[in-house]
């Protein structure tokens, strides 16, 4: 029984061996792949990495970051939208500077308001009050005087009749008179005459000082408000209301960096290719006037012919397109850039795709 239960294993071992070998050995075909590989539609190209950008005349995209610091009360703007030259995309909070402004404004005015009423100087009323001073002071004088003609009058016809002490107080008090009437009129002369030059010129200094301080302080509070420098579209929002930004930008916790507060691309109807050749075969570059290029984009069979736009005459490191600054070869790479209708095509900017650059 023993031998049997043996021998009848040793037979499902043999088949199980005989079916293993025959399902492994069938030839499998192979999987088609998802997409084609990107292949060059020249004879002879040189390729290079690209990243999708805005199509703009000089630079890339534009970077936005506040110049003061403080956190955001309103997002005005969304990602995708597009946006006037003027108009406004975000508000920071501005409360304590709008109140500073405002006090600088009003001791600006006040300042003013004083320049003003020095060079209006004399006023009608001052001066009237002035000249009625000379007036009394000449109406004592002639009565000290008419008062003095008296008391000697009467002392030169007998001394007896008045004491000289008398006569002498007489005659003092039309001296005092006389002064009197000296320092009435020098006053009025001096009313008349209005501010002085120099207590003018220290008040307008005064006044443009401290308007130059309001002036800074409301172009300063302009700068709470974020507002489109031109035409374009939002192409990435990175704060939102609350959050606190300042001239570095926003803090990023994903990447522990600085980030714009947003970016902004030119409207688009095209779409720019930032490629970026190696410098080994910048020399096999072709001439502008002959150069043609065609984009593949990753992961699918869209191939976009490219429109030559320039040379960025400048080599740069490698990290401007793969951000790592911890390379072990310093890898250099000249910047070219082409441009597409974008269409209806499926791409957006800071998308990575394949470029192979010919020549006609």
């Amino acid at each position: 029984m023993r031998n049997k239960i043996i021998f009848s294993l040793a037979v499902a071992g043999v088949l199980a061996g005989l079916v293993a070998a025959y399902i492994f050995g069938i030839q499998r075909k192979a999987q088609p792949p998802v997409f084609a590989p990107a292949s060059s539609p020249y004879a002879t190209a040189i390729f290079a990495n690209g990243i999708i950008e805005s199509d703009q005349s000089s630079g890339s995209n534009i970077n936005v970051y506040p110049e003061v610091s403080g956190a955001v009360t309103q997002v005005l703007a969304k990602e995708g939208q597009s946006v006037a030259a003027g108009a406004v995309l975000l508000k920071i909070d501005d409360s304590v500077q709008k109140q500073t402004t405002a006090q600088l404004r009003s001791q600006s005015e006040a300042a003013l308001a004083l320049l003003n009423e020095l060079k209006a100087e004399p006023r009608k009323e001052t001066l009237e009050i002035a000249g009625s001073q000379v007036d009394l002071a000449a109406a004592n004088l002639k009565a000290a005087r008419d008062q003095y003609d008296k008391d000697r009058a009467a002392y030169d016809a007998d001394p007896h009749s008045i004491s000289k002490s008398v006569l002498d107080i007489a005659e003092d008090a039309v001296h005092q008179g006389d002064a009197a009437v000296e320092v009435a009129r020098r006053q009025y002369a001096l009313t008349k005459a209005g501010a002085w030059s120099f207590d003018i010129l220290n008040q307008q200094k005064t006044y443009d000082s401290l308007n130059a301080a309001y002036e800074a302080a409301a172009a300063l509070l302009v700068k709470y408000t974020i507002r489109s420098q031109t035409d374009g579209v939002v192409l990435a929002l990175y704060a939102g209301a609350s959050s606190y930004v300042s001239p570095l930008g926003v803090y990023d916790t994903y990447t522990q960096g600085q980030d714009p507060i947003m970016v902004i691309g030119p409207p688009q109807e095209y779409l720019a290719v930032r490629c970026f050749v190696d410098e080994i075969l910048v020399s096999r570059l072709p001439n502008a006037f002959h150069i043609r290029a065609q984009m593949s984009v990753r992961g699918s069979t869209i191939k976009v012919p490219l429109e030559f736009v320039r040379v960025q005459p400048y080599v740069t490191p490698k990290i401007e397109l793969s951000n790592e600054r911890q390379e072990q070869v310093d890898l250099r790479v000249l910047p070219v850039i082409f441009r597409f209708r974008k269409s209806d095509s499926p791409v957006y900017p800071g998308q990575e795709v394949d470029v192979y650059i010919g020549q006609q």
